[in-house]
């Protein structure tokens, strides 16, 4: 037997095996795990194998977020100046008036998405006049979710909105009285408004994406992040958007394995885009870095329910049935899995209707198949989820936009969105994630607190203990429970003889510190098929130096990416009661800009 490439040992090493959970040592040679056990395994060494002691640390398996968009996120990442996790709006509004004084033209300022006015202590917005004074020449684009978005007057110019343009189907420019953009964009209900002007800006050089895919996989790497399913996104197009995913693949120079699916980007040319595609490649058409998944998260667009809880839910067009079960046909004619956004459960019901009645003329028959997101899903329709093998990825979007969510539905409605206790009692597959990175962060650790405390990011409980999970149980859902949504359970997702070696060596003990504190853990080591591609402290001399950043303006290169600041340092807001008022107001648009709670002044 061949002496081992790699022993980690002297630590708490949580397996997820059912017959061994918890070990002190694994060895690791091509790629895989050999060997679990105790300090026995180092007899096992050779004078070419490389001896890391964790120190006690808890490590677990490499975490796998079943819904994120990766690819697009990491063409963007070095262009964007991230508020994930910044606890005050004046911590925010100084990262802007900075980044604005180093960013030349024609770039612009974007702060896009991961973040919520209920993280700041001053449980508010930003002003557009505050945004206006902080960057005055600087094109400013702000996402808020999926729900608005807040441009400064530079970049109103920039994007070439006046009183005369006109607004587009499903949004608004929000206008004064003489007709003139304030500056304020809003999805009613539909996003298209917003990722149309976001597309306007300048892009960076193909050499700057391939540096910023690089960074934003490290930084995903710094929280123990080995593996991510790709859901495609909005001006994603394949395969021209897929060249530098690709070129990094080639070079093996990928440090977290990517599952992709491919997501249509032309409404009403829905059945060509994916006639097209069937001929040009096939699900698991690549390998164990990088491969082919299926087809989603957008099918068609007349089925795209935005979650804008800020809106009223929006009721798909009846044209949708008809365009939806062409895609479907042709996707199961083909065997090519597919996954489909549905976030409302009316929308699910007419979804499933679709299914079943292409099931009875082309059998699913094990076809690999999802829903993502399903916050309001009942009984009834998990029912026939589990009756057509189909699985459910969920996301920590509530804990973004929680307080919306009960503010429009009610306490009762979300105490159960979505029902994930009653996904796993029925069987129902089920994967985590986070769906950064516009809407929600991509921390995964914020996804599992949500999953095991229940609570939002900006304090207020969601639900009940009977819709929580045990820490091993969303950390489950992070690891083996995401590894089916890209067929490849067995392969990755716990830490046992066979299985891809893929791990992280945690900051803090996740299974052992305070719910709060699960927030704050990042990763000290993180191993990728047994390479290391992440370490910090004690452990960052064993990994490859850090990349300088391009182009050197980049936020990046400042700040970096999720707010570094230790849970401790800032109080979490828990609503206002004490001071004899409700914690959530509706915020429409006239107030959402206004000064908000005053709370934080005492």
């Amino acid at each position: 037997m061949n002496a081992p490439e790699l022993i980690v040992h002297n630590g708490k090493i949580t397996t997820l095996d059912a017959a061994r959970p918890e070990v002190s040592a694994l060895a690791m040679a091509g790629g895989r795990i050999t060997a679990t056990g105790g300090e026995e395994l180092l007899a096992s060494a050779d004078g070419k194998t490389k001896r890391i002691d964790l120190k006690g640390r808890r490590t677990i398996p490499g975490l796998n977020d079943s819904h994120i968009h990766v690819i697009r996120g990491g063409l963007n990442f070095n262009m964007e100046l991230r508020w994930d996790g910044v606890p005050s709006l004046a911590d925010a509004l100084a990262m802007l008036r900075a980044q604005a004084r180093r960013t030349p033209p024609p770039q612009w300022v974007r702060v896009i998405g991961g973040w919520t006015e209920f993280q700041f202590q001053e449980r508010r917005m930003p002003t557009l006049a505050e945004v206006n004074a902080v960057s005055p020449e600087t094109p400013v684009f702000i996402l808020h979710l999926y729900d608005r978005a807040i441009v400064n007057g530079a970049a109103l110019r920039a994007l070439g909105y006046t009183r005369d343009t006109p607004d587009p189907p499903g949004g608004e420019i929000q206008r004064d009285r003489p007709g003139n953009p304030t500056g304020l964009l809003i999805a009613k209900p539909n996003a298209m408004l917003l990722y149309a002007s976001l597309a306007k800006g300048p892009r960076l050089s193909y050499a700057d994406q391939v540096n910023s895919t690089r960074h934003f996989m490290r930084e995903l790497n710094r929280l123990g992040l080995t593996s991510a399913i790709d859901a495609g996104g909005g001006f994603q197009n394949y395969p021209d958007d897929y060249r530098v995913i690709e070129e990094l693949a080639g070079k093996g120079e990928l440090t977290l394995r990517i599952a992709y699916n491919l997501f249509t980007q032309h409404p009403k040319g829905e059945l060509a885009d994916f006639s097209k595609w069937v001929t040009q490649t096939s699900p698991g058409k690549g390998d164990d870095f990088y491969r082919m998944n299926g087809a989603g998260e957008m099918l068609v667009f007349s089925a795209a329910d935005f979650e804008d809880f800020l809106e009223p839910r929006p009721d798909l067009p009846p044209v949708m049935a008809e365009e939806l079960a062409q895609v479907v046909r042709l996707l199961a004619e083909n065997r090519w899995p597919f996954r489909l956004h549905a976030t409302y459960d009316e929308s699910i019901s007419r979804f499933l209707d679709v299914f079943e009645r292409v099931d009875r003329d082309v059998p699913f028959n094990g076809l690999r198949w999802f829903f993502d997101h399903a916050e309001t899903i009942t009984p009834k329709n998990l029912e026939r989820v589990r009756a057509l093998g189909g699985g459910i990825a969920i996301q920590d979007r509530m804990a973004f936009q929680g307080e919306y969510f009960r503010e429009r539905y009610g306490q009762a409605a979300t105490a159960h969105t979505p029902p994930v206790r009653r996904m796993l009692e029925m069987g129902i597959p089920v994967g985590a994630g986070t769906d950064a990175t516009r809407v929600a962060s991509y921390n995964p650790w914020i996804s599992l607190y949500w999953l095991v405390s229940g609570w939002t990011v900006g304090g207020m409980q969601l639900y009940p203990e009977g819709n929580r999970l045990s820490r091993e149980e969303a950390l489950r859902l992070y690891t083996a429970g995401s590894s089916w949504f890209s067929g490849e359970e067995g392969k990755k997702g716990t830490l046992v003889p066979g299985e891809l070696a893929d791990l992280a060596v945690l900051s803090a003990d996740y299974f052992t510190v305070p719910e709060e504190e699960i927030r704050g853990i990042e990763a000290l080591l993180t191993i990728v098929g047994g390479k290391i591609v992440y370490g910090a402290g004690e452990f960052g001399p064993l990994a490859p130096p850090p990349l300088p950043v391009s182009p050197d303006w980049s936020p990046v290169g400042v700040y970096g990416g999720y707010h570094r600041a230790t849970v401790g340092a800032t109080a979490i807001h828990r609503g206002c009661a004490c001071h004899g008022h409700r914690q959530v107001r509706r915020p429409d648009p006239a107030r959402l800009w206004g000064p908000g709670c005053d709370c934080f002044a005492f």
